[in-house]
C-alpha cells in the first residue's frame, strides 16, 4: 500500500488512480484481486485490517509464569525426567483450557521445551568419588591423619635433615586396546563398519611421579621404576604385594643412585595390596580367649587330631621354591598353620604367645586371657572373648577381650611389609586416606595419558599397545603434572582446615591455582551455604 501511494504522488511519470494500483499490482506479481485491495484498503486507510502473519508463532514458554510452572514439575519429577513428562502434563484438562489448546503438543515439540527450561541430553556430571567418603570412621581417620601440611611438606614426621624433602605418588592404572575415541564427525557417505567386541587386550601400568621431577626415572632415562604387567590369570598373574616391594625396591635403587643428596617419600595408595603385613603378623582376629581344649596332645607340628583342634596358629598359603602358590590336586590353594610372632611388652621386651620351652604346655597358644594379663590387665577371664558380631559400644575399650589386644599399642602399630622393606633402606613410605583418590594427583596423570590415548588408531596388536601407551606417559607435561598436584594439595589443605568432601570440592573450584586456601575459608562456605 505504501507503494501504491509512492507511485500516484510520484512528480514524475505520475499515473491515474486506477493505472497506478494496476502497476503496484503486478509489481508483486498479482492479478486483479490486488488491484481492486488496493483501492479498497487506502479509502479505509483509518480502518485497515491487520496482518497475523507469525503472531501465531510466538511460544507459549514466554509466559514465564507457566515456564516457572513446567520447571517445577520437571524438578519435582525426580532425577530421570523424560520429554514425555511435558506431553503428559499439558495433556491436563485444565492446563489445555487455559493454554486454549484443543490437544496435547508433540513429542518433539516436548523435546525444544526441555532446552528452553535449560535441560540437556547429556551424561550425569561427575565430581569427585564420595563412597565411603564421609563415613564415621573414614572422617576420624580423616582429621586425626594429615598427609601434608600447608607449606606442602609431609606432616607425619619432621625430616632430620636440611635436604630437600621430595615426595613420590605411586598407582596403578590399565589400559585397553579397544579404548578409543567412540564419536566424531562423520559424513553422510559413510556406512557402519564392524568392529572388535569388548575392551581387546589389556596393559596395566605402575609408576610413580613427583611434580619436582616428573615420572622416576634416571637423568638419561635408562632405568625406570614404571612396571608394564599384564594381568589376567593365563598372562603375568595378578599384581601382587611382592610385585609392589620389587617395584619398590626397583624406585630406591634408582633414588640411591641418581639423587642420593634428597629425602625421598614414597605415598602409596590404601589398597590391601599396599596394606599387607606378614603372613605371621599380629592380629587378635580368630583368636581363642583360652588355649585349645586337646592342647596336651600337641605334638609340634599337628595342629589338630580326630578333628580336635590342638593348638591355635596363623594360616597361610603354602609356595613352592619359585614363590608361586602350590595347589591341591582339586585345584584349592594348600595351606598351612604357623605361630604368631611376639608382641611387645610396654618396656620394649618381647612377648611370646606361645608357652615356653620346660612348660607343660610348651608351644602352644596362651589365649587371649593369659597375654592379657601378662600385658597388665586385671583378671580378665569374666570378661566376654567377643562382643556380638564385634560391634562394640563406641567409647569402650574394655567391654571384650578382642577389642582390648585391639587397643594394644603393638597390635596397633604393626607395619606392613611395603613399609617395613622401605624403612630397611633408608626411606619413609605413608598411605593415602581410602576412598580419597582426590589426593593422588597421578590419577590425573592417568586421565591426561588417557585422553591422548584416545587418539591413536585402534589396533589389536599388543606390541601397538605397548607403544601406544609407552608414549602418552611420555608426552605428559611437567607443568601438568604441576597443576594436578597444586590441586591436590589444595584438597589436603581442606581437610587440614576441617572441611567435609563437598567442602573441600567447592573450596577447590572457586580457589583454581591456590596451593592452599585462605584462612577464611570458613565464613565463605557459611556465605555460600555449605556450613
Amino acid at each position: 500500500m505504501r507503494m501504491f501511494l509512492w507511485n500516484y504522488v510520484k512528480p514524475i511519470g505520475a499515473c491515474r488512480w486506477q493505472a497506478v494500483s494496476l502497476v503496484t499490482a503486478n509489481a508483486y506479481g498479482k492479478g486483479t484481486w490486488l488491484v481492486g485491495c488496493l483501492r479498497e484498503w487506502t479509502r479505509a486507510y483509518d480502518d485497515l485490517p491487520l496482518n497475523i502473519y507469525s503472531t501465531w508463532n510466538s511460544s507459549i514458554l514466554e509466559d514465564e509464569d507457566f515456564k516457572g510452572e513446567l520447571l517445577l514439575h520437571l524438578q519435582g519429577i525426580g532425577k530421570y525426567i523424560r520429554a514425555m513428562d511435558i506431553v503428559n502434563y499439558i495433556r491436563g484438562p485444565d492446563i489445555l483450557a487455559r493454554l486454549k489448546l484443543k490437544k496435547t503438543i508433540s513429542l518433539t515439540t516436548a523435546q525444544c521445551w526441555m532446552k528452553h527450561v535449560g535441560y540437556h541430553w547429556l551424561k550425569t556430571p561427575t565430581g569427585q568419588f564420595v563412597d565411603g567418603h564421609e563415613q564415621s570412621d573414614v572422617v576420624a581417620y580423616r582429621q586425626l591423619t594429615q598427609i601434608y601440611g600447608t607449606d606442602g611438606n609431609e606432616c607425619q614426621t619432621q625430616p632430620t635433615t636440611t635436604c630437600q624433602v621430595i615426595v613420590w605418588n605411586h598407582d596403578e592404572s590399565t589400559y585397553y586396546a579397544n579404548d578409543h575415541q567412540k564419536i566424531w564427525w562423520v559424513h553422510n557417505s559413510e556406512t557402519a563398519v564392524p568392529y572388535a567386541k569388548g575392551e581387546g587386550a589389556s596393559l596395566m601400568v605402575a609408576d610413580m611421579v613427583s611434580p619436582d621431577y616428573g615420572w622416576l626415572q634416571s637423568p638419561d632415562g635408562t632405568e625406570q621404576a614404571r612396571v608394564l604387567f599384564k594381568a589376567g590369570k593365563a598372562q603375568d598373574g595378578y599384581f601382587t604385594t611382592q610385585n609392589i616391594i620389587n617395584q619398590a625396591s626397583n624406585a630406591m635403587d634408582i633414588l640411591e643412585c641418581h639423587f642420593p643428596d634428597e629425602d625421598h617419600v614414597m605415598v602409596f595408595d590404601n589398597a590391601a595390596t599396599h596394606l599387607k603385613c606378614a603372613d605371621d603378623a599380629l592380629s587378635a582376629c580368630k583368636m581363642p580367649k583360652f588355649p585349645p581344649r586337646n592342647r596336651k596332645e600337641w605334638d609340634g607340628s599337628n595342629w589338630s587330631k580326630n578333628g580336635q583342634l590342638t593348638n591355635w596358629g596363623v594360616e597361610v598359603n603354602v609356595v613352592d621354591e619359585n614363590g608361586k602358590l602350590d595347589h591341591e590336586p582339586s585345584g584349592e590353594i594348600k595351606k598351612k598353620k604357623v605361630k604368631m610372632c611376639n608382641a611387645t611388652f610396654t618396656d620394649g621386651s618381647p612377648q611370646s604367645l606361645y608357652y615356653p620351652e620346660g612348660h607343660q604346655l610348651a608351644g602352644v597358644f596362651k589365649g587371649m586371657a593369659t597375654i592379657l594379663n601378662e600385658q597388665g590387665h586385671a583378671d580378665v577371664s569374666k570378661v566376654q572373648a567377643e562382643c556380638p558380631k564385634f560391634q562394640c559400644e563406641k567409647g569402650v575399650e574394655h567391654c571384650c577381650c578382642r577389642r582390648m589386644l585391639f587397643n594394644e599399642p603393638d597390635f596397633v602399630n604393626v607395619k606392613s611389609l611395603l613399609e617395613i622393606a622401605c624403612e630397611a633402606r633408608g626411606f619413609q613410605a605413608i598411605f593415602f586416606l581410602k576412598f580419597h583418590c582426590e589426593l593422588n594427583f597421578i590419577e590425573q596423570c592417568w586421565g591426561y595419558s588417557k585422553w591422548l590415548y584416545h587418539e591413536f588408531p585402534v589396533s589389536s596388536k599388543e606390541v601397538n599397545l605397548k607403544h601406544n601407551v609407552l608414549t602418552v606417559l611420555d608426552s605428559v607435561p611437567l607443568d601438568a603434572i604441576h597443576r594436578f598436584s597444586t590441586q591436590s594439595l589444595r584438597f589436603m589443605d581442606a581437610y587440614c582446615k576441617g572441611l567435609n568432601g563437598k567442602q573441600a570440592a567447592w573450596a577447590s573450584k572457586r580457589y583454581r591455582g591456590h596451593r592452599v586456601l585462605p584462612e577464611t575459608i570458613m565464613a565463605e562456605l557459611e556465605t555460600a551455604g555449605l556450613t
